[in-house]
């Protein structure tokens, strides 16, 4: 797992200097915000904060109200507040208003220490976020392309390189940037992502860069931009492919001199941190029809790293299934236990255009759908079960078209018999496990049983 991260938010300066004290050495990181405000619009982009800690002397409304809007953002993360006076009825009132813990003022380092890893939730993301290259292993796979991606992933990740990662949507491309991002120099910094496709144009410079306030229209107060928050950390932007011209321009201009200029601020401002890029694009494709600069694809592709698609590594399909199972028994107590190998064998002949992100929701159905403890051939969709290996090469594709049933030259009462006989037959007579391979209720399949005199 990536080290734990703290959110401060103070306007003092000597608070952030007792604090970086304190984590000297423990295996951590921590963003700021001078303000409420600020701090809130953090928490939006970086969810997994472990700990919170609030300067009270920088409140304009009550503790009450403050720890409110942060538990609307994020409900189970602890806050604890940094006091104005040592008493033990501010120390109360805090507690008793939802924070975790109080610290009056004067701080020290032991004691903020001391306060931190009281926090259960925090000293628990200390522990497990100990071991870095746990996040590579979180890659669930055993096929030798997996292997060797992750292998290159990892001999990158120690270096400050742009990381370009390519491939098909739903193949895990931001697990391998968040792999690299913790088994690096800056894991103790943060991790910020940003879908540029899912913000829209006109948003997105603003996003990216930040603004002071009043540079437009509706703002009021000056925001941080994401190449800030990922300041001593990793920014990865996911779906470049997207990004605007006039957004690829000014990316380009802070990957050479690593800079950036908030929007209605005349002051530019250094930033320190590595660019991890990704796309299922065809970005050489996208230069040569005019939409994508070639000059930005050389700064970001540096090293590339390219994650193959699912039904190039079937091998990997029983492995993910099995760790998909165990997560859906351990939090939501489903009982599917495995697959069987027919099962097994009409997945690993599946195209999957939508990769592990369409493996997982075949899995997530079926822990709904199916009520037995191993999952059968005809517990999977229609689309997965009429799915046919294509001859030649060896690679997988869809079905190829069926010749008419009308070719046979038998009626529809003929083509009736001949499959319940069949059903029958399979079954070896059990009219139960007939009825189940026909998708029949048993009083049906005797109706259709005695219209035929089979009983």
């Amino acid at each position: 797992m990536h080290p734990p991260i703290l959110l401060l938010i103070s306007s003092d300066s000597s608070t952030k200097t007792v604090l970086e004290q304190a984590l000297s050495n423990l295996n951590t990181a921590f963003l700021s915000a001078p303000t409420t405000e600020e701090g809130l619009r953090l928490l939006e982009w970086q969810r997994d904060v472990a700990c919170i800690l609030f300067d009270e002397r920088d409140r304009r409304i009550s503790i009450g109200l403050v720890l409110s809007r942060i538990r609307q953002v994020t409900p189970a993360v602890p806050v604890i507040v940094l006091g104005a006076e040592d008493s033990a009825k501010a120390a109360v009132e805090a507690l008793r208003d939802g924070a975790a813990d109080y610290l009056a003022k004067p701080l020290s380092e032991s004691g903020m220490r001391t306060a931190l890893l009281r926090t259960h939730a925090f000293a628990t993301a200390i522990t497990s976020g100990s071991e870095h290259h746990a996040d590579f292993d979180r890659i669930i796979s055993v096929s030798p392309q997996m292997q060797l991606v992750k292998h290159l992933a990892a001999e990158v990740a120690v270096t400050d390189a742009t990381v370009l990662i390519t491939g098909e949507s739903g193949t895990g491309k931001e697990l391998f940037a968040r792999a690299i991002h913790c088994a690096s120099p800056r894991s103790k910094g943060p991790f910020v992502a940003l879908n540029c496709a899912g913000i829209p144009e006109h948003l997105l410079e603003s996003e990216l860069f930040g603004y002071q306030r009043g540079a437009f229209t509706d703002a009021k107060q000056s925001k941080l931009g994401r190449f800030q928050a990922a300041e001593g950390g990793t920014l990865f932007l996911d779906e470049i492919g997207e990004m605007s011209a006039t957004a690829q321009a000014k990316l380009l201009r802070v990957l050479e001199d690593h800079e950036i200029s908030p929007l209605g601020d005349t002051h530019s401002v250094k930033v320190n941190i590595r660019v991890v890029a990704a796309t299922n694009e065809d970005l050489p494709a996208q230069i040569k029809a005019g939409r994508f600069r070639l000059d930005l694809y050389y700064r970001l592709n540096v090293y590339q790293l390219r994650i193959p698609a699912l039904r190039e590594r079937v091998d990997d399909i029983e492995p993910i299934i099995d760790s998909f199972l165990a997560a859906a028994r351990r939090d939501h107590g489903h009982r599917v236990e495995g697959i069987s190998p027919a099962a097994l064998k009409i997945l690993r002949r599946h195209d999957w255009p939508g990769n592990v992100r369409e493996l997982h929701n075949v899995v997530e159905g079926l822990t709904i759908t199916c009520k037995d403890r191993i999952i059968q051939p005809e517990h999977l969709p229609a689309p997965l079960i009429e799915a046919r290996p294509a001859e030649g090469n060896g690679c997988l594709q869809k079905a190829p078209d069926r010749p008419s049933l009308l070719a046979f030259g038998l009626s529809f009462q003929d083509m009736e018999k001949k499959l319940l006989v069949e059903a029958l037959r399979q079954a070896g007579g059990n009219v139960s496990e007939a009825s189940r391979l026909l998708k029949l209720t048993r009083n049906t399949l005797r109706y259709r049983m005695a219209k035929y005199h089979l009983c």
